[in-house]
């Protein structure tokens, strides 16, 4: 083998010996990062954050006055979402007087029929607010009493977010409005949500401490 040859075999042999290790590095790079992208969407699939089920949940009640409902049978919260509002109502001792108001009214059948109602009811506490001898003679006049139960019915359910800054026709033809935020909300700037989101099984209800009373 003369010297010229030698000499070219050795250097495709240092030719080589370079190459190879800068291959194989090349493509263990590129593995490891197709793996890296691979393992990072996987981790930020996994961390994701699973919805939690009182996330947004729009059955759960709010408020204080929520403490007083009771806290199983009928009168409970799942109870009543079992039940049409008129009924679910009966059932809940702090909405007797307003149940005793719709028999008076005829309106147990009317509301216990509809589909998809938010119902703004008043507390016993919020009937007694009224003179005695005012709300004697409301419950004797079945027109009126009518006109301001119905105003206490809205024919949509309603959400507290849309509670937040809201007007919205009655069933007695004339607008309540909404305002507030979280769990902190007024009727017609006169009558505070004491415990709302309340469901039965054909309306939302918010549990108010005053009556709303519409133009006559």
């Amino acid at each position: 083998m003369n010297a010229t040859l030698r000499i070219r075999r050795i250097a495709i042999a240092a030719t080589a010996a370079l190459v190879l290790p800068l291959a194989v590095t090349a493509c263990s790079d590129s593995d490891s990062g197709d793996k890296s992208q691979s393992a990072g969407g996987s981790a930020a699939k996994e961390k994701k954050p699973a919805a939690s089920a009182d996330n947004g949940n729009p059955e759960k009640p709010f408020g204080p006055g929520c403490a007083s409902v009771p806290k199983d049978g009928a009168g409970s919260f799942d109870g009543m979402a079992k039940d049409p509002v008129a009924t679910a109502a009966s059932n809940n001792p702090a909405l007797s007087t307003l149940v005793t108001a719709v028999k008076k009214a005829g309106l147990v059948d009317t509301l216990n029929n509809a589909e998809n109602l938010t119902v703004f009811a008043p507390t016993n506490d919020a009937f007694s607010k009224i003179p005695k001898a005012d709300l004697d003679k409301v419950l004797a006049d079945k027109e009126q009493l009518t006109k301001i139960l119905t105003y206490h019915v809205v024919g949509q359910k309603l959400t507290p977010q849309q509670l937040e800054n809201g007007s919205y026709d009655t069933l007695a033809k004339s607008k309540l409005t909404t305002s507030g935020s979280g769990e902190s909300y007024k009727i017609n700037d006169t009558s505070n949500v004491v415990c709302g989101n309340v469901q039965t099984a054909n309306a939302t209800v918010y549990i108010i401490d005053t009556v709303l009373m519409p133009k006559m």
